[in-house]
């Protein structure tokens, strides 16, 4: 990378982005175990065109069953061990805690995000997040990304914020980068 190269991200979510939530009265959770991962159709290929463009591509995921009990860290670690295999990320931040821990990693704070770009020296302005939850959305805003928000229809406020998109599936989400943001690249991929 140059010296003067500006180090662009795509931050995803996990669960209901790469990965199926598990829907229970209409509200999203992720999988308890890794055999009940479902992974996006066609979301390697999809992360692969902007992988082509040059973006990094960082997970950045609550994982809170884990402080409330119900989920052990290693599964999540299985279940992000599995997506890394199959996708081309480049990592993944993950908050264990609950909203009762108050930390700052926990989405709709930015931390994650901030923890990542110091990491990877990544211009943020530059950068986007793609997440189904309004939590997803105010974490990106915070941490001043663009952000496209995959709207799954679940039973919960959507985002307080307006995304700079909302879509329908990660493919979508890729295809709106990719247009409105290098339109001098081929658009038909």
């Amino acid at each position: 990378m140059g010296i003067d190269a500006v180090r662009r991200a795509v931050f995803l979510d996990r669960d209901g982005v790469l990965n199926h939530a598990v829907l229970v009265n209409g509200k999203p959770h992720p999988p308890s175990k890794i055999e009940d991962l479902r992974m996006v159709r066609d979301a390697a290929a999809e992360l692969a065109k902007l992988k082509k463009r040059g973006y990094v591509l960082i997970v950045v995921s609550n994982q809170p069953d884990v402080a409330r009990g119900t989920q052990i860290r290693s599964e999540v670690e299985a279940m992000n061990a599995r997506i890394a295999a199959a996708m081309p990320i480049d990592d993944f931040f993950v908050c264990y805690h609950d909203d009762l821990d108050n930390c700052g990693c926990r989405k709709p704070k930015p931390g994650l995000i901030l923890q990542a770009a110091e990491r990877y020296s990544i211009h943020l302005a530059e950068s986007f997040l793609i997440g189904d939850r309004w939590r997803d959305v105010e974490a990106g805003r915070r941490a001043g990304c663009r952000t496209v928000w995959i709207d799954c229809g679940y039973a919960e406020r959507a985002p307080a914020v307006a995304p700079d998109a909302r879509v329908e599936s990660l493919a979508e989400a890729v295809r709106w980068i990719v247009n409105e943001f290098e339109p001098e690249c081929d658009a038909g991929f």
